[in-house]
């Protein structure tokens, strides 16, 4: 899947907002990328609650994935609030697309509910280990789990294996790339014009 990770640089540092925007809508296209893999892999996820079910978990799995990223770059306040700004936006779309395909729900709105399970799994994600090379086992295995309960009882077996192996380590690559320089503000140098002899 491609990723825009080269950000047009101003010299202009961006707020935790503007950063947060930004990786939102990565994380949204990978998460959606997540299901049509798992479609293609045979795994049955139908439209509706499920479908929504998995992205969720797949989202705050990405955005636990974005928070170590930060934390590699940026100074404590800062993150702290590119990772509440990273949540809110994350909830608004998907209670956006929740809204239009779900209806709207009877009691809590989708953000608010979206929003307590990523406060209910970042206990269990903090403990969790990640380097350099990304999310330890005992990190994706959590998101393998939770997904797990989500899936039918025929996917239950293999989803596991399929989620640590597969699209976990493929949608933490592609959230790197895409994040791979957004917190600098170092001005990019400007294209030489071409000249053309005619």
């Amino acid at each position: 899947m491609r990723i825009k990770s080269q950000w047009f640089k101003d010299g202009k540092a961006k707020t935790a907002e503007q950063s947060a925007s930004v990786v939102a809508f990565i994380t949204w296209r990978l998460a959606q990328n997540a299901v049509k893999q798992m479609r293609a892999a045979q795994f049955d996820i139908d439209p509706g609650p499920q479908y929504f079910a998995f992205l969720e978990e797949f989202l705050v799995f990405l955005i636990q994935v974005a928070d170590r990223i930060a934390y590699g770059q940026l100074a404590g306040t800062y993150r702290a609030e590119f990772t509440a700004a990273l949540v809110i936006r994350v909830a608004e779309i998907l209670e956006e697309n929740q809204d239009a395909l779900l209806g709207s729900p009877a009691e809590r709105s989708y953000k608010s509910q979206f929003i307590a399970l990523f406060n209910e799994l970042s206990n269990d994600y903090a403990t969790m280990g990640y380097t350099e090379a990304g999310p330890d086992f005992a990190f994706l295995r959590i998101l393998g789990y939770r997904v797990m309960h989500i899936m039918i009882k025929k996917d239950q077996t293999w989803v596991i294996d399929q989620i640590m192996a597969i699209e976990a380590p493929q949608a933490v690559a592609d959230i790197k790339k895409g994040m791979q320089g957004l917190f600098d503000s170092t001005p990019r140098p400007e294209r030489r014009e071409r000249i053309s002899g005619e």
